[in-house]
């Protein structure tokens, strides 16, 4: 790679091209959302999140900030700021990884194993240590009021625009619209 800024775009466009919804914040390419499916056979299975990544100018030397948007409940994730707690971008980040790793397999595995012993939300880290099953009904809790597509911005699945009106439903009148010629 010859610059930072050529990896970045690289690494967006291989996330974009991995049906990852993406939408970008500003002008440049270092601040976008990004739709995440909470992954199968998890609690979070259903959920979708709007995760915020920032890429810093040192990317990918340095690792991107990634938050949750939308509340999620897990001992790792901070519930007011959405911050995420994970070693592998924190803390062992290497320019060997790239943006779909994150959403591939980093995001997945610290839903999929949460780690109580670090955590970001006490109380969640409390709670499912204490009383697995309490904790398992609150994430599922979080999932159904705050992890919603409606809740990330996206609408539910409707007609096109094209699809919206049959052509019985519109009535054109564009033979009358021009008028009538002049003499």
């Amino acid at each position: 790679m010859s610059s930072p800024s050529k990896r970045r775009e690289m690494d967006l466009m291989k996330l974009m091209m991995s049906d990852y919804k993406v939408e970008m914040i500003n002008d440049g390419m270092q601040e976008f959302y990004v739709e995440f499916n909470g992954p199968k056979e998890s609690l979070y299975q259903g959920g979708v999140w709007k995760i915020r990544v920032e890429l810093p100018d040192a990317y990918p030397y340095k690792s991107p900030s990634i938050g949750f948007v939308n509340k999620i409940y897990h001992p790792n994730v901070d519930e007011m700021s959405g911050s995420v707690c994970l070693d592998v971008i924190n803390q062992t980040w290497s320019p060997m990884f790239d943006l779909v790793n994150v959403f591939e397999v980093f995001l997945p595995q610290l839903l999929l194993y949460p780690n109580a012993s670090d955590p970001l939300n006490g109380e969640a880290a409390s709670l499912m240590m204490r009383d697995h099953t309490a904790y398992d009904q609150r994430v599922k809790e979080y999932c159904e009021k705050y992890a919603k597509p409606e809740d990330i911005g996206a609408k539910p699945e409707e007609k096109s625009s094209d699809e919206e009106l049959s052509e019985d439903d519109y009535n054109s009148d564009d033979d009358q619209v021009a008028g009538k010629a002049d003499p």
